[in-house]
C-alpha cells in the first residue's frame, strides 16, 4: 500500500506483510491504550479489537486521542473504530463494549490472537490478563502506572521483574508470583509518583500516556517482524525482583 511506504523502508516487504496477516486484541481504549492502538493501524497493522466498556467524558479531554467536544458520551471502542477506518478503512476493527474481568474473561479467546496489549488500569484485569495470556501461550506487553507522572523520558520496556518504583508494577509482581507468572513484557516509569493532595483521582498528562502507548506499540511491532527487542535495563540498574520482600 502506498501509504506504507516509508514504513516499508524501514520494516521490509516480508515485515509489513507479517503485520497485515496479524490480529492484536487491545484491552483498554484510553490515554495509553488510545495511542497504541493508532500507531499499530498506521504501522499496517490488519486486524485489531478493541476492548472498553467506557464512554468518553469530559475528563479524558486533556490526554485521550479520541476525546473531544465532539465524541464525549460516545462509546470510547466505537469513537476509537471510526477514527481508525479513517486512517485504513481496508484494516478489521473489532468494537466491544466489555470490561475485562475474571467473571467476563470467558466471553473472549484469546487464543484467536497474534498479540495482546494491555492497557486497562485495574490490577484484577491485569492479572486475568496475563494469567489467560500465558495459558494460551500468545505474547503479551502490558503498561504499568502512567498517572501521577511528569517525565515523559523515563518510560521504558522492561520484564516485570526489573521494574522499580512504580506501585502498579510491584502490586504486579507480587500478585503474579503467587500465581506462578514470573516474566511478563511491561513498559514502565521509575519515576516516583507525584500524590495530589485531596484528589480522589490520579493526576494525568497529555504526553506520559501518550508516549507509553506509542513505546507500546514500536515493542508490538518489532515483536510481530522478528526484530530484536529493545535492551533491557543493565543488572545494576535493578533494584526489586521477583525475590525481594514485598
Amino acid at each position: 500500500m502506498e501509504w506504507l511506504e516509508r514504513t516499508e523502508l524501514l520494516l521490509g516487504s516480508e515485515a509489513l506483510a507479517r503485520l497485515g496477516q496479524a490480529r492484536v486484541a487491545l484491552f483498554g481504549v484510553g490515554g495509553v491504550g488510545g495511542h497504541c492502538a493508532e500507531a499499530l493501524i498506521r504501522s499496517g497493522i490488519g486486524a485489531l479489537d478493541l476492548y472498553d466498556k467506557d464512554v468518553v467524558s469530559v475528563t479524558n479531554i486533556n490526554r485521550q486521542l479520541i476525546a473531544t467536544t465532539q465524541t464525549i458520551g460516545m462509546p470510547k471502542v466505537l469513537a476509537m473504530r471510526e477514527r481508525l477506518l479513517c486512517i485504513n478503512p481496508q484494516a478489521r476493527i473489532g468494537a466491544y463494549q466489555i470490561f475485562y474481568l475474571p467473571e467476563t474473561a470467558d466471553q473472549i479467546s484469546l487464543a484467536q490472537y497474534t498479540y495482546i496489549v494491555d492497557a486497562v488500569d485495574t490490577v484484577t484485569a491485569k492479572v486475568e490478563l496475563a494469567l489467560r495470556a500465558q495459558a494460551a501461550g500468545i505474547s503479551i506487553i502490558s503498561a504499568m502506572g502512567a498517572g501521577n507522572k511528569l517525565n515523559p523520558a523515563l518510560f521504558r520496556v522492561a520484564d516485570l521483574s526489573q521494574t522499580s518504583v512504580c506501585p502498579l508494577a510491584r502490586v504486579m509482581r507480587r500478585e503474579l508470583k503467587k500465581r506462578g507468572v514470573r516474566s511478563m513484557k511491561v513498559v514502565y516509569s521509575p519515576e516516583a509518583p507525584i500524590r495530589p493532595a485531596g484528589a480522589s483521582a490520579p493526576g494525568s498528562t497529555a504526553f506520559c500516556p501518550s508516549v507509553a502507548g506509542l513505546i507500546m506499540a514500536g515493542e508490538v511491532v518489532r515483536d510481530l517482524c522478528g526484530i530484536a527487542s529493545t535492551p533491557r535495563e543493565p543488572a545494576s540498574e535493578r533494584q526489586s525482583s521477583f525475590l525481594e520482600t514485598e
